[in-house]
């Protein structure tokens, strides 16, 4: 239930506080005074969209808080303590729970929960189980097929409900299992060449099995036969420099670092300062001999029959070469696709198995998909001619004794929501045939359908606060008068908060707020005032007639509230 409102820099309202507390609560005011602000107030506060258009002309933000008072052990407090709220208990099981939101001009918007920041879904979430919301844009929907399905599986309670959700989830199950059936039968084909493709594939890369990085290797290897005598060549030269192997009598570089040492040797001991050079020489000296041991390896590993070699490895380069362009990458991109393609052709193979696998899958779940469709609509056929008995009495107690709400279950191709087509149809008097709400109901008919309708439905229903705005509009006269009486009934079971121009309407609130426009030629602002029972007869004038203090108006107002207390 909430306790109370505050509103700042909202729309016209400057700065508002609305107490609200249990029972009936109507809230009037001049056309254009911001009666509606208080719907948007609450709106913000229970998650909705937030536009940066509803900030006040000149106000940084808007903001709205509100104090709910909640079970301390229930849904709400929990799902509170989840997102890191608290709530300060009052006793008797109750706690108080306070919810804010700011939005700023610029379009930003923070919500606050318990006194933490929360993202805007969590009072989304808290909302749906705080405030139900009704105005006019709710009879436009009460027209649709799927608002009044919705309507009759509320009606049929909450065991019917879990039903359908578990009819939702085997459907999308079955669906899920449908599609992928459909696609491998439909992709047989396709995939059937694409095996095919791969075994050639596997098989020509199992009979050539290159290398990762073998066309490298064979391009280095090509380059050395190709040019075998320039290094025999050289590396013999480089042998005869390095050390001598002909005989001739010619210097090389192993005979002169020796002789150079032999010549230090003889005369190191006259000058350590030589010592140093000494020492490089012998290093040089041992070096010399590595590389013309070196050289003699290298001329021994030199190829007999290289022009035969060669031609070996041009031809596996050109292999190499033709399977990578046939492939459309290089060499190593394309061994390690293969590598992997057994995998990928294991899976195409098993296609066969996994379909017929699905095709038992398929049947099995379809036939829990009817089992479960044929439930849900014996649920609604039984809860269909419950709620058209119930809404048609609520309806007699709303000035319209004779009218009827019919609601049709009949079948209907299978969807999400399961084997049935519901229609709701008005009969609005005897002799008349019924016709669809969306096409036969004026706007005052539906206004008392719905409430009717929420009437019957919050007799099982858990939300502990109902807003109505404006429901009562195409209504007046004795259809009014009935909808304030049967609003006071609703609101002995749950708060009913209901923004009216109908006095008819209003009279029968306990507790009624008067939004109030005021101007100094330049802005307008308004306020919100609590009247009290002195006060409310000038009001319900000013509703009646447009004069709050006309003698037939006050008159006639009085005449309102007394058969409202009666």
């Amino acid at each position: 239930m909430i306790e109370e409102l505050s509103i700042s820099g909202l729309g016209v309202i400057g700065e508002a506080r609305l107490p609200l507390g249990p029972g009936f609560t109507a809230v009037t005011g001049e056309t254009g005074a911001g009666k509606t602000m208080v719907v948007t107030a609450l709106a913000l506060l229970l998650g909705e969209r937030a536009d940066a258009g509803s900030v006040r002309a000149g106000s940084a933000q808007a903001s709205v808080e509100g104090r709910w008072l909640v079970a301390d052990d229930g849904a709400v407090a929990e799902r509170v303590r989840e997102a890191g709220g608290d709530l300060d208990p009052i006793g008797d099981g109750r706690a108080e729970l306070i919810l804010a939101r700011t939005v700023s001009a610029e379009g930003r918007s923070r919500g606050v929960v318990g006194g933490r920041s929360t993202p805007v879904g969590v009072l989304a979430e808290l909302g749906e189980r705080l405030v139900v919301v009704h105005g006019q844009s709710d009879q436009l929907r009460l027209r649709s097929a799927a608002a009044q399905r919705d309507a009759l599986d509320a009606s049929a309670g909450p065991e019917h409900l879990a039903r359908v959700a578990e009819f939702a989830r085997a459907f999308e199950s079955w669906r899920a299992l449908a599609s992928e059936l459909e696609r491998l039968t439909s992709d047989r084909d396709d995939r059937a060449r694409e095996a095919e493709q791969l075994r050639l594939d596997l098989a020509e890369f199992e009979e050539l099995a290159p290398q990762p990085g073998e066309d490298d290797d064979l391009a280095a290897r090509a380059e050395r036969l190709g040019n075998l005598e320039e290094l025999r060549l050289a590396a013999v030269l480089a042998q005869e420099a390095v050390s001598s192997q002909s005989g001739e009598d010619r210097p090389d570089a192993v005979a002169l670092v020796e002789e150079a040492r032999r010549a230090l040797a003889r005369v190191g001991d006259h000058d350590p300062a030589l010592a140093p050079a000494r020492e490089g020489l012998d290093a040089i000296s041992f070096q010399l001999a590595e590389v013309s041991t070196e050289l003699s390896h290298y001329l021994a590993g030199l190829d007999v029959d290289a022009a035969g070699e060669l031609e070996a490895v041009q031809e596996r380069r050109a292999a190499l070469a033709a399977f990578s362009r046939k492939h459309g990458a290089p060499l190593d991109e394309v061994v390690e696709r293969l590598e992997k393609a057994g995998l990928r052709l294991v899976e195409l193979d098993g296609d066969d198995d996994r379909i017929r696998a699905l095709e038992g899958e398929v049947a099995s779940a379809f036939e829990r998909v009817g089992a479960l469709a044929a439930t849900v609509s014996e649920g609604r056929r039984a809860a269909a001619a419950r709620l058209a008995d119930e809404v048609s009495a609520e309806l007699a107690a709303l000035a319209m004794p004779d009218a009827r709400l019919v609601v049709e279950v009949e079948d209907a191709e299978l969807t999400a929501h399961g084997r049935d087509r519901v229609a709701f149809l008005l009969r609005p008097h005897q002799g008349a045939e019924p016709r669809p709400l969306a096409k036969g109901a004026s706007g005052g008919e539906l206004s008392r359908v719905m409430l009717a309708l929420e009437v019957v439905l919050a007799a099982g229903g858990e939300v502990p606060t109902f807003v109505f705005d404006e429901v009562d509009a195409g209504v007046g006269g004795a259809a009014a008068i009935e909808i304030g009486r049967r609003l006071a009934r609703l609101a002995e079971s749950a708060q009913v908060i209901v923004v009216t121009h109908l006095a008819q309407v209003a009279a029968f609130a306990g507790n009624h707020l008067v939004v109030e426009k005021d101007s100094d030629g330049l802005v307008t602002a308004s306020s919100v005032r609590q009247v009290d029972e002195s006060e409310r007869a000038a009001e319900m004038a000013r509703l009646l007639s447009g004069l709050s203090d006309s003698e037939s108006g006050l008159a006639h107002a009085r005449e309102l509230l007394e058969l409202a207390r009666g």
